[in-house]
């Protein structure tokens, strides 16, 4: 009996494990897709797409080493100041805490509209920072600078 019931603990703990390896790929499967959302909508300069992915709370220290928050950077767009020909983004790592998520990796862009580098390619890292809200991932916090400038 004892070892018919350490057999079906194992099992149980077995199959839990499992479980919460299929749901934590699951969830960065979700994260990469509104990752991929946030780049179309940066291309397309899709204030609504953007608006509905950022946070209310967003605030971000932009590769221009500008603080700024959810409204200006939807002005900027929408000013056509922050524009992109051209938008690459490479996950390189995400981490999951319950209901928030870290990502980082670098970005190729080519800058377009009325950025001071309008035409020009610059390599980009960034940190994300995502958070469920309201039955949604959000982001909350982005941090991105330029490592180096192509011609």
């Amino acid at each position: 009996m004892i070892k018919t019931m350490a057999m079906l603990s194992m099992i149980m703990m077995t199959a839990l494990l499992v479980s919460a390896q299929n749901k934590g790929r699951h969830v960065e499967e979700e994260i990469r897709q509104v990752n991929a959302e946030e780049v179309e909508g940066l291309l397309r300069n899709d204030i609504r797409a953007l608006g509905h992915i950022w946070s209310n709370d967003l605030v971000v220290t932009n590769p221009l080493n500008k603080f700024v928050n959810k409204q200006e950077v939807l002005k900027l767009i929408e000013s056509g100041t922050l524009a992109f020909a051209s938008y690459q983004r490479r996950i390189e790592y995400v981490h999951l805490y319950q209901n928030m998520a870290v990502v980082a990796g670098s970005e190729t862009v080519i800058w377009a509209g009325k950025m001071p580098n309008a035409g020009k390619t610059s390599l980009l890292r960034f940190t994300g920072i995502w958070a469920r809200q309201n039955g949604r991932w959000q982001q909350v916090a982005r941090h991105a600078n330029i490592v180096g400038q192509k011609t």
